[in-house]
């Protein structure tokens, strides 16, 4: 099993200086306009199709979103990535040397960390996207 937290040894000199989790209000948020989406494409698919039935798209859309949220909010919700004064260390061991980041770029509530060698991640459920990927770069400036 993967563990959700940071597990990387710290290099010598190494120290944390913030750490980015999820939070609860912007995965519920983030969940309701996915719902909202499921539940206008369930509607339209069924409308093209001829179903007389189109509303039971809306509660099947929803349905779905509902228990996908639920059953993975515990594990959205523990996950934490740690910003160091050398790397970006996340869960499973992941560890992104701040010099090998290429772009940093915001989807909607998440930051998508791009490696100079292509690998990509994401940072989920971020309240303050814009402020995670300031604080980021402000330790990638001092290594350049």
């Amino acid at each position: 099993m993967m563990t959700l937290t940071p597990t990387a040894e710290l290099l010598d000199g190494e120290t944390v200086q913030q750490s980015f989790t999820a939070e609860r209000a912007t995965y519920l948020r983030t969940n309701a306009w996915l719902a909202a989406g499921a539940m206008a494409a369930g509607m339209g698919i069924l409308w093209a199709v001829g179903n007389p039935y189109v509303w039971t798209g809306a509660v099947g859309g929803l349905a779905a979103v509902m228990v996908r949220a639920g059953y993975l909010m515990s594990d959205e919700l523990a996950v934490r990535w740690d910003l160091t004064n050398q790397r970006l260390l996340g869960p499973g061991g992941r560890a992104i040397s701040l010099t090998n980041i290429a772009e940093l770029n915001k989807l909607g509530s998440f930051v998508q960390v791009v490696t100079k060698n292509g690998d990509k991640y994401l940072i989920k459920y971020q309240s303050d996207p814009t402020a995670t990927i300031a604080a980021i770069n402000r330790h990638r400036e001092t290594h350049k």
